[in-house]
């Protein structure tokens, strides 16, 4: 997928010099945590989000004032920090360095780039003019489309779920193929045979539930320690109900 598909097309966004109020007021009433700036031409210039709001000295939470060390030998970052902190147009507080993303780019790219910066809103920019934003709940409005049974869709056979089962369990290089079987009936999905390493349970469950038309995951999994040989026996065993769709 492209960001194109799924950023969100109908951009809020404020002039630099908004005052504090005024953006806080556009926050509250559109129901966002984050805005990009742009110049009456419409070029991007920053951005303000509720991070930028988080140390403020009239709700008691401004950062401790620099230490006499740090204002003597970095005076420059002191003044930085207290203009952030009181500063009243956006001008003052927004942040000037933006990571965006460009409407053509691939969706997993924007996706690293939030994680490496942890920021929840990409700007989505054209020839420096913002054309939409993806954020992480695009994200999750685009998962849904996937996760999200539809009701139209033909039962899918007994056989077809298993083969799909089997070719996944293949695909991956740590999934024990050859020491465990699959079976399904109506749509439920007996897994039998053993694990060597337990932290793969939840692996192989996982890859079975996800398959389409499957109803219910039935573990009958046993664990073997291979330098013991001490057995555990299936979790189904000990008390675990099945895992229903």
């Amino acid at each position: 997928m492209r960001v194109k598909d799924v950023m969100t097309r109908k951009v809020i966004s404020v002039l630099p010099e908004a005052t504090l109020s005024q953006t806080i007021d556009v926050m509250m009433r559109s129901n966002v945590s984050g805005l990009p700036v742009v110049s009456e031409a419409g070029s991007l210039v920053g951005i303000i989000t509720e991070g930028d709001l988080l140390r403020r000295p009239e709700i008691g939470t401004e950062k401790p004032q620099a230490s006499w060390l740090e204002s003597l030998f970095r005076p420059g970052h002191a003044a930085e920090a207290y203009a952030h902190s009181h500063g009243r147009r956006v001008d003052e507080i927004m942040t000037t360095h933006v990571v965006t993303a460009r409407e053509d780019e691939r969706l997993e790219d924007a996706a690293r780039r939030m994680e490496k910066h942890d920021i929840k809103r990409l700007p989505v920019v054209r020839d420096d003019k913002v054309i939409g934003i993806v954020s992480r709940a695009d994200f999750v409005r685009a998962l849904a489309g996937f996760v999200r049974p539809s009701y139209e869709d033909q039962p899918v056979r007994d056989q077809a779920i298993k083969a799909a089962i089997e070719a996944e369990l293949k695909a991956e290089p740590w999934a024990p193929v050859e020491t465990i079987s699959v079976e399904v009936k109506d749509g439920v999905v007996e897994l039998n045979g053993v694990l060597t390493d337990e932290k793969q349970r939840n692996a192989v469950r996982i890859i079975a539930e996800n398959a389409d038309g499957v109803t219910a995951v039935h573990d009958n999994l046993s664990w073997v320690e291979p330098i013991t040989g001490f057995v555990a026996p299936p979790p189904e065993r000990n008390g675990e109900g099945p895992v229903a769709q």
